[in-house]
């Protein structure tokens, strides 16, 4: 497997590198598979450890969206943008939306949407806010909106039990994947194929991913939709 120091990913800083053994984003490369010249929105990029690998794969012809909503400056010392974002390729564009109105988007002109580690966050409540992050139909009517016929979401979350309320996504950070899977087959969006990349039979499955005894160890699903 090539090691991500090889690769030429424009705006990796130092803290990535302690990152790569638990995000493992080689492997996750070959699972995207995203051909050159692709268009991807990068749902829930955050600081953007991922982001200079996807805009790698996507090539000079390519496009990057590079997402997050509003209420996510918070985390970026009071910028508008993620720190690193002035040294990602130029082919990366900032898109700050919420997950529920990517109106910034033309219809069908999206390749791939990604979001990693991230659908439990549409029932996530911010410190301060009364509601929860986004409307969960809603937000995956939008994806289904952007994406080409033949485009792929994919989804890659901290697993919760079968059966798991949706607020588990605001308290524990973890989803049951039947909750995507039935919001994305009410959008037209196909299961196809799934990673075990990110397993781990240890996890109850219970525990907040926060906790130290279980942060980067979670048993995480992974899968690909293709609107039909």
């Amino acid at each position: 497997i090539v090691a991500p120091s090889a690769l030429p990913a424009p705006g990796r800083i130092d803290a990535d590198m302690a990152r790569d053994e638990a995000r493992k984003p080689i492997e996750t490369l070959e699972f995207l598979a995203i051909a050159p010249g692709s268009t991807v929105i990068e749902l829930e990029a955050g600081g953007g450890y991922f982001t200079p690998f996807l805009a790698y794969a996507a090539g000079p012809e390519g496009k990057v969206y590079m997402h997050n909503p509003e209420q996510f400056r918070r985390y970026f010392e009071g910028a508008e943008k993620p720190p690193r974002f002035d040294s990602l390729p130029d082919t990366v564009v900032y898109l700050e939306a919420d997950f529920d109105d990517l109106s910034q988007v033309p219809d069908a002109s999206v390749d791939m949407v990604t979001w990693m580690q991230g659908p439990h966050e549409i029932w996530y409540v911010m410190d301060g806010a009364e509601e929860q992050l986004a409307d969960a139909d809603i937000t995956f009517e939008e994806i289904a909106r952007v994406l080409k016929p033949g485009g792929v979401f994919v989804a890659l979350d901290h697993a919760a039990p079968t059966g798991t309320a949706e607020s588990s996504g605001g308290d524990t950070h973890r989803i049951d994947p039947n909750v995507i899977d039935m919001l994305a087959a009410s959008k037209g969006l196909i299961r196809g194929e799934s990673s075990d990349l990110f397993a781990n039979p240890d996890d109850d499955m219970l525990t907040n991913v926060f906790s130290p005894d279980i942060r980067g160890k979670t048993n995480q699903f992974f899968v690909k939709y293709v609107k039909e």
